[in-house]
């Protein structure tokens, strides 16, 4: 059950439809995510009511041409999935929409079964 959101400076909805694409398949393939599971929010920035700040750090140059990726989602996987995530939303971000692997910036935030509801007011995956 992970949430995702997507945030991009000065893009259009087919590059956002892009690159939701990319993470959900990525998350299917490597997490074992199942295909239903996608709840995403994709939004754009103009640059002038909204924008978003990058540096590089670590050495990583960043362009306009960054996306940033927050995940959250269920804990327990382990730190080489988590690898594999990260770098098959680069590949198919680049692969869809166009965008160079050095600038795409994700995040997992991780939680417990009690820390969702999906619907009717109830936890779901609480017993």
């Amino acid at each position: 059950m992970p949430f995702v959101r997507i945030d991009v400076q000065g893009t259009d909805a087919a590059r956002l439809d892009a690159l939701g694409r990319a993470v959900h398949e990525a998350l299917v393939e490597t997490l074992g995510i199942p295909p239903d599971d996608r709840f995403q929010v994709l939004t754009g920035h103009d640059g002038d009511g909204s924008a978003l700040r990058y540096d590089d750090h670590l050495g990583v140059h960043r362009d306009e041409g960054i996306v940033f990726v927050a995940i959250t989602l269920r804990s327990g996987r382990a730190s080489s999935r988590k690898r594999a995530l990260y770098r098959r939303i680069a590949e198919l971000a680049q692969a869809y929409a166009g965008t160079e692997p050095r600038n795409v910036f994700v995040t997992l935030t991780e939680n417990t079964d009690a820390d969702w509801s999906l619907g009717h007011g109830l936890a779901q995956y609480v017993s």
